[in-house]
């Protein structure tokens, strides 16, 4: 088991933590401290690709969302909730692969 691994059993991503990730200049500038989780959240191609790249750096989760996928992803809530599903699904995965 590697340490992303490690890391994402005990630590799914939260609000705070993709927060914190969308903070980055890179992905998006200028976002708002007070940003509620259900607000409208509109990320541009470049920031949705340096978001996945800092993702990966960080979680060793390597995410391709489908143009369906992007067109979800309009709120913090809804991010958190795709990262969370996208890093359960290589343990699922794992899991069936053993059977």
């Amino acid at each position: 088991m590697t340490t992303s691994d490690q890391f994402r059993m005990v630590s799914p991503f939260t609000p705070e933590t993709v927060r914190a990730l969308l903070s980055d200049r890179n992905v998006f500038p200028g976002l708002p401290a007070d940003l509620a989780d259900d607000a409208e959240l509109v990320l541009d191609s470049l920031g949705l690709v340096w978001l996945l790249h800092v993702v990966e750096e960080r979680y060793g989760l390597t995410v391709e969302p489908s143009d369906e996928e992007i067109f979800e992803l309009t709120s913090l809530r809804r991010l958190t909730a795709y990262l969370n599903a996208a890093s359960a699904k290589p343990a699922e995965e794992g899991e069936q692969d053993a059977r």
